[in-house]
């Protein structure tokens, strides 16, 4: 369990590292949409969701970073950004089926992050328990 609770941090680091990629969404919203989905939009409301949206991941990437750097909040910016990829992996299942294989990466990414910081949570509450 202790190797689990010390070596979380690299998983936080490297798919904070990847999450915040989705940055470039806020200057190309188009080629983030194309690239993720497969799918192209007309259109200024179009343009302004998938900017915020490109935003909101890209600040649950800083939140994984932080909590990798400062051991402080680790628990909470994990169990953040492992809710977040897990509604994400969700919406996308449920109602995104047609975006399945164009977002398989993403997807397969976000539900190892999930599992990986799922066993982390038990780690550090079982730590927790012993002492």
């Amino acid at each position: 369990m202790k190797f689990i609770t010390r070596n979380f941090k690299w998983v936080m680091l490297a798919s904070g590292a990847l999450t915040a990629t989705m940055f470039y969404g806020l200057i190309a919203p188009q080629a983030a949409l194309e690239s993720m989905f497969g799918a192209s939009f007309n259109g200024n409301l179009e343009s302004i969701i998938v900017r915020s949206w490109s935003a909101l991941v890209g600040i649950i990437g800083i939140v994984l970073i932080y909590g990798a750097l400062v051991e402080k909040h680790r628990i909470f910016s994990a169990t953040i950004g492992a809710l977040s990829k897990a509604i994400f992996v969700s919406l996308v299942i449920v109602y995104g089926e047609a975006f399945l294989g164009q977002a398989a990466p993403a997807i397969i990414m976000d539900i190892v992050v999930v599992v990986v910081t799922l066993i982390f949570l038990v780690a550090v509450w079982v730590q927790r328990s012993e002492t």
